[in-house]
């Protein structure tokens, strides 16, 4: 089936309800504006969205399936409930947005700006994030078991109950990071910073593998000097 692209255009509902019924999986969106618009529940899957302002738009348990989102911006955008299973976000800004109880299996992000953002109780598995900004973003309960963490940037993000047991931190940060009852075990920290973190908590960080650097600020932070 041919894709219909749609250019410079402002989306409501009933136009996006149109649109859905004329292309099912086949639309792409260039350059459109879907700024507080309410596209909750719709049937969005397989579409495309390249450099489109999203600002406040609420797509509130809508299906959106194998979608693409390049270049896209637009903060308190509310993707609550939605079904974004193996949907792929690239250099996309959309700091201080709403994910939960989203399903984001085998979700790609990339290079995004996900500052503030809001990402408790989200399901699935096979979640990857590669350069994004989560600064104090709440990702309480999440998963990034086994995972490779290349340039994330968890500064002051909420991580309580976090699983990141064998994980590896390739650069980025986790700076004052919230981390009650947060797993390390196993996990390779030696490319990330960790200042503010209690790595010395057995129980949490059982096995875990920082660096003789990492290990001297840590002890430093508790009165001690190696010398």
């Amino acid at each position: 089936m041919t894709t219909a692209i749609f250019r410079d255009d402002t989306l409501t509902r009933e136009r996006m309800q149109a649109i859905i019924a004329a292309h099912p999986r086949a639309a792409a969106f260039e350059n459109c504006t879907f700024d507080h618009g309410d596209f909750s529940r719709l049937d969005m899957d397989g579409f495309q969205f390249n450099q489109c302002s999203v600002t406040g738009a609420n797509w509130l348990a809508a299906s959106l399936e194998e979608t693409q989102w390049t270049k896209c911006r637009g903060s308190q955008c509310d993707f609550s409930s939605a079904l974004l299973s193996d949907a792929r976000f690239a250099h996309c800004d959309l700091n201080n947005s709403h994910w939960r109880r989203a399903t984001l299996s085998s979700v790609q992000f990339q290079d995004c700006k996900l500052t503030g953002a809001h990402l408790q109780e989200v399901t699935g598995w096979a979640l990857e994030f590669r350069d994004c900004l989560l600064v104090s973003a709440d990702l309480r309960g999440m998963s990034f078991r086994k995972a490779q963490l290349e340039g994330m940037d968890f500064s002051e993000a909420e991580l309580s109950g976090c699983d990141f047991r064998d994980a590896v931190f390739n650069g980025g940060s986790l700076r004052n990071a919230q981390t009650r009852l947060t797993r390390f075990e196993g996990a390779d920290l030696r490319g990330t910073d960790i200042s503010g973190l209690n790595v010395m908590d057995a129980k949490l960080f059982k096995k875990a593998v920082i660096s003789q650097r990492q290990a001297a600020a840590a002890l430093a932070s508790f009165g001690l000097i190696v010398a």
